[in-house]
Parts: structure tokens; sequence; C-alpha cells
């Protein structure tokens, strides 16, 4: 999947800071069709989770292509990269650093309606998929542009981050802020213990708690070893403002401004966002709204099994 690169000139954050070129990371595919005034007419967004970018709607790939779900001879993918992460406008990669404007879920999307309006002349939208992090753009595109698409489909995540996850980002940023070649933000090289332990602590709920019962010491040192070394590639601010983002996040209050049709997906063994928490409490909250469940082994991680609710997710979807 190739990377395209699209620059959305002035973009006004909702602290009001104005950055001159906001770069946006993406990839596109599937049928395109326009009307006669150039607009896209067939568009579905996919929106990734909180340490992905474009190319994370291969977790869902296999409900993608011809004939299935998401059909790529009926509708056209755009897969951006978000604000805040690399590849997109970040802290590491605007040149700003700490001087990077602090953002909210409500600026990621405003930043890709800017880049749908302009790049693709989108008017509205078939659909909105979101995982995670992005189910919480995805909700948050329902009620801030309630006509703006047909359906939103929030995969795995929550109309709120209180509690528990509220806690994980935070300590998360406490690891960073506490090492002290952060330098509050205006390190020159990314310092490395801060990033690297809040990163290791993600490990402990990606999964199920039997996936982690059934793994043996090595693995579990191995799995450990390897979200190191993901943190130490990963951009110390670029953490602090993306948690930032996240533990702000909530929607609770403007639910009854959704209009499309909503299909909320969650999955039974999720530690992030557990059903009777999250998933079957934010159904309840939209008028109309359909909930989907599921078991995986893998939890929050468990999208990549999403082919097991295909059917329903194509019944969902039936003359959109």
């Amino acid at each position: 999947m190739e990377p395209q690169y699209y620059t959305v000139n002035n973009f006004k954050f909702e602290s009001e800071f104005v950055l001159p070129h906001l770069k946006i990371e993406y990839h596109a595919f599937g049928k395109k069709e326009v009307n006669e005034e150039g607009n896209l007419t067939n568009g579905i967004i996919y929106l990734h989770g909180m340490s992905g970018d474009y190319t994370s709607i291969k977790r869902i790939k296999d409900i993608i292509g011809p004939g299935k779900p998401i059909d790529t001879e009926k509708y056209y993918i755009i897969c951006p990269t978000a604000l805040g992460s690399p590849g997109s406008s970040a802290p590491s990669t605007s040149g700003l650093g700490n001087f990077f404007s602090h953002y909210t879920i409500k600026d990621m999307v405003n930043a890709i309606h800017a880049f749908l309006s302009e790049c693709f002349n989108v008017k509205h939208l078939k659909g909105i998929i979101g995982t995670s992090m992005g189910g919480f753009q995805a909700l948050e595109w329902a009620v801030s542009y309630p006509e703006f698409m047909d359906f939103v489909i929030p995969i795995t995540t929550s109309h709120d981050v209180r509690g528990k996850n509220f806690a994980i980002f935070n300590l998360m940023n406490t690891f960073i802020k506490n090492d002290p070649d952060y330098k509050d933000g205006e390190y020159e090289q990314n310092p490395e213990i801060g990033p690297q332990n809040a990163t290791m602590l993600l490990y402990l709920y990606g999964f199920s708690d039997r996936f982690y019962k059934k793994s043996s010491d090595e693995e579990v040192l191995e799995s450990l070893e390897e979200m190191k070394k993901e943190g130490m590639k990963t951009d110390a601010n670029d953490i602090v403002w993306r948690n930032e983002a996240a533990m702000s996040h909530d929607i609770s209050k403007r639910v009854e401004n959704i209009k499309s049709k909503v299909l909320i997906i969650g999955i039974n063994e999720d530690q992030y966002f557990p059903p009777d928490l999250d998933t079957i409490p934010l159904s309840k909250m939209i008028r109309g709204s359909e909930l989907l469940l599921y078991d995986s082994e893998l939890g929050h991680l468990g999208t990549s099994e999403i082919k097991k609710v295909e059917n329903v997710i194509s019944k969902f979807l039936e003359g959109i």
C-alpha cells in the first residue's frame, strides 16, 4: 500500500492555533464514482487506532474486496493517517515539536473533513468505519457532522474515556514526563526509557486474559521486548499529545445529534472496552443503533477476526 499526500492550508485547531500546512497521508482504493459536479459519491473512510496509520485497514481486510461487505466494486475506500500520527502532521513530523498545538478528537475529525472536501470534493460519504481511537473519531463524526454520512461502524471503542483507560493513558504520559531526557518536551533527541515503558504498558491489555494465560513466560517476555523496540521508535511528544486527545473524548451528551445508521461492534474479551461497560451502554445511548458482539481470544486486537461476523455486517449495509 503506497501512501499519497495532501496538504490542507491554514488549518485551525480548537485551540485557535493555525497550522500553515497540514500534511495528510492516505491511501485510497476501490471503485471511484463522481457526479456531474465532480463530487465523490461512494466514499467510505476507515479510521485507525492509536498506534496505527493508513495501513491499519489490513486489520479488517477479510471483509473488504469484491462481493464482501465493504465491496471494492461498489465503494471507494479512503484510509488516512490521523492528525498527530507520523506520516501526517504531528509534533515529530511538523518540525514544531512541543510547539505543535495540543489537539482534540474533534481536531482529528476536522482535519480529515477538510482533506476529504478539498482532495476528493466529498459533500457526503457512504460511511465511516473506525477501530479503537478511530472509533472515537467515527463517533465524533456522527455527532459533529450528522448529515455527512449514511452509516457509521465504530469497532471496539466507547463514547468516553474513563476509569482504567484514563489511568492507562495518564500513566503512559507520566512515564514519559518523568524521563529526565524528556525535558518538558524540548528534547533534541527522543528519550528512550519513557516511551519504552509507556508502550510496554499497552501490552498488558491488548489481548484477552485467556490469551495471556496460554502464553509461555518466554512468549510474554518476547512480546514485551517487541513492544519495547516499538517504543524506542515512537516520538515521546506524539504519544503524550495523542493520549491527551484520547482522555478528553466524550460524546455522551451529544448522541442525540446522530442521524446515520449505526452498527456498534464489540469483542466480548476486549479488556480496553468490555462490552458491559462500553459497547452495550453505547448502543443503548444511540437510538436505533444495532449492536454486534463476538468472541476472540485476541481481545481488543480481535478485529483481525472480524470475518466471523461478516454476514451481519453485510446485512447491515444492504441498500446503502
